[in-house]
């Protein structure tokens, strides 16, 4: 009897050390639904899953769902959120630089603040590369050649006239002393035809984002002759930056998320905490690793304010390349 007693007892004390640990790995937020502004396999499809990947698995969210609403540049996903607020204050949405540009020129009629500002998570910068056997071994090289003749240096990158690799290389060569309306940039529809003009000499500069940049050095197809980081990255630690060359720019596309408007406060702080804690997480480093980004957090007031200053310089620079 003495026995069987004292084996209850027992197990009646691991159940009770069982319970307070299973309360102890509980999760902080129960679901996350992140809407995602495009398709599958984009920069927003992957930022929103690997979020919620290292949310899920260190147990700081019980589950994540993913939803893709692409259409109008991000402008179907942005309209949904705020036209059914109420019923989204489960759902997050991921962002970036873009929601800046395509609110300035009047993609779509909303901008950053009609949402509730969660954090910025993450950020890619921008690079510029040349091809391995290019004569320009550094930007200020690219920079005495552009004095000598604008229309011969060439820029190419991978999005519209006016889009960010456009803005971004304008912004350096304006840092540089140079008129960026006399930039000669050159689209393309995708980042694997720029790289091709690159090699091919149609091109004598390719604006493009770290990380691509980062494996097309590693390639050891192309030079990457300058990146917009304060510092340099351990990425690509032969990369310097613009600063270090005497061209006072930096730039960073960053990648975050957004709340419904009207959020509840308690909600949209319990969202900031758990995006918080999740850097200090091994499930967070194998993606950002996974993925090549770079940590950037900014969240609630800090999120505004620096998207506040970054539409200030991005809405500089349009109006003076004439897109505003």
């Amino acid at each position: 009897m003495r026995f069987t007693k004292t084996v209850k007892m027992m197990a009646a004390s691991c159940l009770v050390v069982a319970g307070m640990a299973g309360s102890a790995i509980a999760a902080e937020v129960d679901s996350i639904h992140f809407l995602i502004p495009g398709g599958a396999g984009g920069g927003w499809d992957g930022t929103a899953r690997g979020t919620g990947e290292a949310l899920t698995k260190s147990k700081l969210v019980g589950r994540a769902s993913y939803e893709n609403m692409s259409g109008g540049g991000g402008g179907k996903a942005i309209g949904y959120l705020i036209e059914n607020a109420k019923s989204n204050e489960d759902t997050l949405m991921v962002n970036s630089t873009p929601i800046i540009i395509r609110s300035l020129v009047g993609r779509f009629p909303y901008n950053f603040r009609d949402l509730t500002m969660i954090s910025g998570t993450i950020g890619d910068y921008a690079a510029f590369v040349v091809s391995k056997n290019s004569p320009i071994k550094s930007f200020k090289d690219f920079v005495a050649a552009f004095k000598k003749n604008p229309r011969k240096m060439a820029i190419g990158g991978g999005s519209v006239p006016g889009g960010m690799d456009h803005l971004v290389a304008a912004m350096a060569m304006e840092a540089a002393g140079e008129d960026p309306t006399k930039v000669k940039y050159i689209p393309y529809d995708a980042g694997g035809k720029a790289m091709a003009s690159l090699l091919s000499g149609e091109i004598q500069l390719l604006s493009t984002g770290f990380s691509e940049a980062v494996g097309l050095a590693k390639a050891g197809e192309v030079r990457v002759i300058a990146m917009t980081g304060a510092k340099r990255n351990d990425a690509l630690k032969d990369a310097p930056t613009l600063i270090e060359q005497g061209v006072n720019a930096e730039f960073v596309n960053w990648r975050g998320f957004f709340g419904a408007p009207g959020l509840p406060a308690e909600k949209a702080d319990a969202y900031r905490k758990v995006i918080e804690k999740m850097y200090d997480t091994p499930e967070w480093e194998v993606v950002r690793k996974r993925n090549g980004w770079v940590n950037i957090h900014n969240s609630g007031k800090d999120f505004e304010a620096f998207l506040t200053k970054q539409e200030t310089k991005i809405k500089s620079m349009m109006k003076k390349l004439g897109f505003l």
